[in-house]
């Protein structure tokens, strides 16, 4: 029966006609691609081959030292090795678990959240690890697990140095100081070159250097390793006896405006990132600005002896040590009575500086305060630097110009007050600062005449003597010039009455000035106060310790310094 039905079918003759056809031509298309794929257009099949077992990889480049100006190392990269995973790839059974949980010093859980990620093909397991722990962990021969090379900064001086090289991220990004003022230059250009990896993700076969990284610059400062460290030590113990709240001290080449060490308290060590928080890494000598006092003093005496107003002997009569401007009191501590403009300095009267002041336009006073660097960046290249606070002079009233005279009612930062005083040691002139070693000395524009410059300088020098502010601030063989500050506190728009910035500002030798030092110590509460008993000392240690390492010779007797059995109770307030 079915093959009576089977018989009684009949096809027509074209549609097998058609079918072959249709599977003549299928073929001949076939065959015409697989032709022009393999004999005209090959590149595209070697690509897609290429895509299943090449790969091009970033090759790192080295992050480039930072070094003193005599080469010491301050920061350099060192190799480490990061473990990462294919969570699609790996198989890893307990037991082996359990040694990478070990290796890793992680959980268990921790690991298997990270390898347990949906449609993830890359995750760190851990980074920063030491090459021969990583190895160990490859050694374990878990599929999906892998090893890449990096590298992490080391700060040899930890502390020491940490407001002026800030530190890295754990990608190696700059990110405070000069790793990340100058992040382009140190940072150098990433490398590429095409491997073959098997179907396990293994590099097997290096194919060719695609591009070759290009190294990071080193960076030669103008820090020397050697005064940092004595700058920073002195620092710490005298914020330490006096109990303050934090100190800053900056040491300049007083030709050049070279940095030679910078160092703030708290502070942290960049190696150790658990010490770092916003308090400590804050470089307060650049970004934290405070009311200046008498250090100020002889920058309005300097305009008015260079405009002609006074002389070194001009007399003044200060009695009886208080005066009224409006509603408000200027006050010296005691009654200095009559004194010349030299005195003035040398025992630092408010009441003095501020008549002297008042013989002043606002303009004049203020153009020189400008010209001094007040109210502008210092161009140093640390991030996050301030300009400070210089009102425009056609806001001030009497009170204001009178007590700005003598450092209140406008805002500085250390770095801004240690250039300024650049004018005094370099014939007028105010100095470019730099953190780069210089070859040649930059050059600065001119303030004041050579002979102010001079004259100050002497006025400044008996500040220094018996009888002046700042006797604890002499060094055995050396003469020295410089001025104290002792300031009230502002806080919310209000001076704090027991809470005090002290500051001394000097250099040395003062008959052919080398190097600036200013120290700031903020809030100290042990007793004394005064600039001259709290700023002071920190100067003549640092100063007379630098003044040995850089071999300058002497320029007095080695009997100079006068001695006191406590410490001079003649300063001021303001």
């Amino acid at each position: 029966m079915i093959k009576q039905c089977i018989q009684s079918i009949d096809l027509p003759a074209w549609r097998s006609r058609l079918v072959l056809s249709v599977l003549v031509l299928g073929f001949a298309a076939l065959m015409g691609r697989a032709a022009y794929l393999q004999g005209m257009h090959n590149d595209f099949l070697q690509e897609k081959g290429e895509s299943r077992y090449s790969r091009v990889v970033e090759m790192n480049a080295n992050r480039g030292m930072i070094t003193d100006r005599n080469g010491q190392i301050l920061a350099i990269s060192s190799p480490i090795a990061s473990i990462y995973a294919d969570p699609q790839l790996v198989e890893i059974v307990p037991e082996k678990l359990k040694k990478l949980s070990a290796l890793l010093a992680m959980p268990v859980d921790q690991i298997n959240e990270r390898l347990n990620r949906e449609n993830s093909r890359f995750v760190y397991l851990k980074r920063q690890l030491i090459p021969d722990l990583a190895e160990e962990i490859i050694n374990l021969k878990i599929p999906g697990i892998y090893i890449s090379y990096e590298s992490k900064r080391y700060y040899p001086e930890g502390e020491f140095a940490a407001h002026v090289l800030g530190f890295t991220d754990i990608n190696d990004e700059g990110q405070e100081g000069v790793e990340r003022g100058w992040q382009s230059m140190l940072d150098g250009e990433l490398g590429s070159r095409k491997v073959i990896k098997d179907n396990k993700g293994r590099i097997i076969e290096d194919v060719e250097r695609i591009r070759m990284p290009k190294e990071g610059q080193d960076i030669f400062l103008s820090i020397d390793r050697r005064i940092q460290y004595r700058a920073h030590a002195e620092l710490k113990e005298a914020v330490k006896q006096h109990k303050a709240k934090a100190g800053s001290i900056i040491v300049l080449d007083a030709q050049t405006g070279e940095i030679l060490a910078l160092s703030n308290l708290p502070t942290y060590n960049p190696n150790n990132r658990s010490t770092i928080s916003n308090d400590k890494i804050r470089n307060r000598a650049l970004i934290d600005t405070f009311e200046p006092g008498s250090t100020l003093k002889p920058f309005t005496v300097a305009i008015a002896m260079e405009v002609g107003r006074v002389n070194a002997n001009t007399l003044m009569q200060t009695a009886p040590g208080n005066m009224q401007i409006g509603g408000r009191t200027i006050r010296d501590v005691g009654n200095k009575g009559e004194l010349t403009v030299a005195q003035i300095i040398q025992q630092s009267s408010n009441v003095g500086t501020a008549k002297i002041a008042l013989s002043l336009k606002s303009q004049t006073m203020w153009e020189m305060f400008n010209r001094s660097g007040f109210g502008m960046s210092t161009n140093s290249g640390f991030p996050g630097e301030v300009s400070g606070r210089l009102r425009p002079y056609n806001t001030w009233k009497p009170i204001e110009q009178a007590t700005m005279s003598y450092g209140h009612g406008i805002s500085t930062s250390l770095m801004q007050l240690a250039r300024a005083y650049t004018i005094f040691t370099a014939g007028g002139e105010l100095k470019p600062i730099s953190l780069l070693k210089q070859d040649i000395p930059l050059m600065g524009h001119r303030v004041i005449s050579p002979g102010t410059a001079k004259t100050m300088s002497g006025m400044l020098e008996m500040a220094t003597k018996p009888g002046g502010t700042a006797p604890l601030a002499q060094i055995n063989g050396y003469r020295v010039a410089g001025k104290t500050g002792t300031a009230h506190k502002l806080i919310d728009g209000q001076y704090a009455k027991k809470r005090y910035i002290a500051t001394f500002v000097g250099y040395a030798p003062a008959s052919n000035p080398r190097l600036i030092i200013a120290v700031m110590i903020d809030e100290p509460s042990a007793g004394q106060h005064f600039g001259g008993a709290v700023a002071a000392p920190v100067f003549s240690k640092v100063m007379a310790n630098a003044l040995h390492i850089l071999n300058i010779p002497p320029d007095a007797p080695a009997n100079n310094v006068v001695t006191f059995t406590a410490v001079p109770e003649i300063d001021e307030e303001g």
